[in-house]
């Protein structure tokens, strides 16, 4: 055999394998109907064969591509690309108000508003794969107790639910403005959850605070945040992991063990992440993020 011409053919072959990689997991953006005519931009990379699908939910502040699909030249932040290697249809919504999703014609959006956008999204990526069933909700942060509330509304719909970063603090009753403030974002702002030093790139966090910023510029507005009041961990009956961070400022231990004992799901793990912080899903404990997941999703009780 002439390894000497074998080789080229075996190089064009690589090339051809990564080339068809890449074109599996490359996004996808597609707009979804809401039962009032508002559109949200829903963004998906996926697997060729997926064998579940995962919806994930952002924040307070910034919307999904920031969040869920961070790439830079020299590093691949994206936990939609890691999870669309594990196998999986990975979807991330921008909810009323973020990213390529325009805000609601009232100017706000509300907690229960949001979890019934979740229930609409999760309807339509069952449509796209209905032999997966139905799809697994992460929630991160502000977005952990839009994914619970919908868990808790609709839990037809929901495989199963990861709450990451939830912050666990009732919310009073106030005073709403006549008008959405609709301030400005800052870089300082986008920068914040990054406090464990050694656990993020300084260009990665600077490509982070480029991306947030451009994604967007103002903050969205909220009203009825009182509506958080009705989350209730005793109605969580869909398999629940309750992921933190040990170094994350919104972790209390003794609230932590309260909401996960309350859990009504028989299937229920708690995991605390080593060495990370809010932001562990961009930084180096991504890894231990990702496999928590994916695992937590595999993880059948026979």
């Amino acid at each position: 055999m002439n390894l000497d011409k074998l080789s080229p053919l075996l190089g064009l072959l690589a090339l051809m394998l990564l080339s068809q990689l890449t074109l599996a997991v490359s996004l996808q953006e597609q707009t979804v109907a809401m039962d009032d005519g508002h559109r949200l931009m829903l963004y998906s990379k996926s697997a060729p064969q997926p064998w579940g699908s995962i919806l994930l939910v952002h924040g307070r502040t910034w919307s999904a591509l920031p969040d869920f699909d961070l790439v830079t030249e020299a590093e691949d932040l994206s936990m939609m690309n890691a999870l669309a290697a594990k196998g999986l249809a990975v979807y991330a919504i921008d909810l009323r108000g973020y990213g390529k999703s325009e805000r609601d014609s009232s100017g706000w959006n509300t907690p229960t508003r949001a979890a019934k956008d979740l229930a609409t999204t999760l309807d339509f990526i069952h449509n796209k794969h209905p032999d997966l069933g139905a799809t697994t909700l992460f929630g991160w942060s502000n977005g952990s107790l839009v994914a619970m509330l919908t868990a808790q509304l609709y839990p037809n719909k929901v495989e199963r639910l990861v709450l990451y970063g939830f912050p666990l603090d009732t919310i009073a009753a106030g005073k709403t403005p006549t008008q959405p403030p609709r301030l400005a974002t800052t870089a300082a702002a986008a920068a914040e959850d990054f406090i464990l030093p050694g656990t993020i790139s300084k260009s990665a966090v600077e490509a982070y605070v480029k991306a947030a910023l451009m994604a967007d510029p103002i903050r969205t507005d909220w009203r009825a945040l009182e509506q958080w009041n009705q989350l209730d961990a005793t109605k969580l009956t869909r398999p629940t992991l309750l992921l933190q961070a040990e170094s994350d400022p919104y972790m209390n231990l003794n609230a932590d063990a309260e909401l996960f004992k309350k859990i009504a799901a028989k299937d229920k793990q708690w995991l605390i992440l080593g060495n990370a912080d809010h932001a562990a899903l961009l930084e180096t404990s991504r890894f231990k993020l990702y496999h928590a997941v994916v695992s937590f999703m595999q993880y059948r009780d026979n």
